[in-house]
């Protein structure tokens, strides 16, 4: 937890400034002498590595929109004026368009992090249903903002998307009518969505602030999964032991990020997308962006239109009950063999789900991603909750302080 702030500012001005609107002792106690965990592992910085890429989406964002027209007539000419006559146009919208992807890479890392060390338990289950709520809305975002360049992926898929909709008893087919803003994808549909993605972002920001509150509330979670007990001996200052580790990793992932926009730009868009839409002309495989693939296979897998809509949203919400799920008294993976085995299947099913969902949804493939889903919702609904109960885990350490030293011991052995 942060506690009081201890901020004392030197000069007569700072003195004034600070008992009136202490914003330099908020940044003090939260980002400065915050208690950290002395053993967070690099898996950590995926937090800091996600706040530079939401700021980078949304400024690059800004300046496009400056550029860009939200017209059916005008939206494909409009990113090609981008690309070839805007100053840096061309490395502003790589920028953008695979900031979004890596924004959901390092999502994705953080998710599993998540995961493997228990992050969602008690008493982070507000934090973690708030990183949930974060997701949906970058997922959101995500998808209204692929509508937006109005080529052939962009219109088929918002057409596909959106028809999900109707599928919902009594209320579907005015939500679809609404999402369009007629009676089909058309101008009032890529106004709506160029609204809703220019205003999410804002709201995710907002999220991320609630976000940090609540970890700064209940402390952050550590490899071990054991509780801060003495914060001298536990604990060391943000700053400069997490800032530094913190910033190492940012750099490395922005260059990363760098290789992808300056070296393969157009890898993880779809080809069909680089033409202008046509609604009397059906591309003949429609797919969404790769980090939508698990759970658009998850929506093919099931026969039933309405079922797959129910499935596909319940993939995504069943991460909120998580904290309720897992009846296991031990936290960390790490002292979990069993489970340990089952996550690792976890993540290779996610990963096959992902592959499916790019593939046509015919004869094996179809049969592979029903195999699939039904590990995804059992590792969440039968193994999680099964495991605590017959699971022997290994011994966990006392204190942070206990794994610490004997990590330290066992590297000198």
């Amino acid at each position: 937890m942060s506690g009081p702030s201890t901020y004392v500012p030197k000069s007569a001005i700072g003195r004034w400034f600070e008992s009136r609107l202490p914003i330099m002792g908020l940044i003090h106690s939260s980002f400065v002498v915050y208690p950290t965990p002395r053993n967070l592992n690099y898996w950590w910085t995926f937090g800091g590595i996600l706040s530079v890429m939401l700021m980078v989406q949304i400024i690059t964002g800004i300046v496009l929109v400056m550029h860009y027209t939200p017209h059916v007539d005008y939206a494909f000419n409009s990113i090609e004026l981008i690309m070839r006559d805007v100053n840096w146009g061309w490395m502003l919208r790589y920028t953008h368009a695979n900031g979004a992807s890596m924004f959901f890479v390092a999502v994705y890392i953080h998710m599993l992090r998540g995961l493997y060390y228990g992050s969602y338990k008690a008493p982070r289950e507000v934090l973690w249903i708030l990183g949930v709520i974060i997701y949906l809305l970058m997922m959101a975002t995500g998808f209204m903002g692929y509508v937006l360049p109005w080529g052939q992926m962009s219109f088929w898929g918002a057409t596909v998307i959106t028809n999900l909709f109707s599928a919902v008893p009594l209320v579907g087919e005015a939500i679809t009518t609404w999402l369009w803003g007629g009676y089909s994808v058309d101008n009032p549909t890529l106004n709506r969505f160029f609204s809703l993605h220019y205003l999410l972002p804002f709201m995710i920001a907002g999220v991320v602030v609630l976000h940090v509150w609540a970890l700064h509330v209940v402390g952050q979670n550590n490899p071990d999964g054991v509780e801060v007990k003495n914060v001298a001996r536990d604990t060391l200052p943000f700053t400069p032991y997490a800032t530094i580790k913190d910033g190492f990793a940012m750099i490395c992932f922005m260059l990363f990020f760098a290789w992808w926009i300056f070296y393969v730009p157009n890898y993880l868009g779809h080809a069909d997308n680089y033409i202008e839409a046509n609604p009397l002309s059906t591309p003949a495989h429609i797919v969404p962006e790769w980090y939508y693939l698990p759970f658009y296979a998850i929506l093919r897998a099931v026969p039933s239109k309405l079922g797959g809509v129910v499935a596909m949203f319940s993939a995504i919400l069943v991460l909120c009950f998580l904290p309720w799920l897992d009846t296991s008294r031990v936290r960390s993976a790490k002292y979990r063999p069993v489970y340990k085995v089952f996550f690792w299947l976890f993540v290779a099913s996610a990963v096959g789900l992902g592959y499916l969902g790019a593939m046509p949804a015919e004869g094996g493939y179809v049969l592979a991603s029903r195999l699939l889903a039904v590990y995804y919702f059992a590792f969440f609904l039968i193994v999680m909750p099964l495991l605590g109960l017959f699971e022997t885990p290994h011994p966990v350490p006392a204190s942070i302080a206990d794994a610490v030293l004997k990590s330290t011991h066992s590297a000198k052995a």
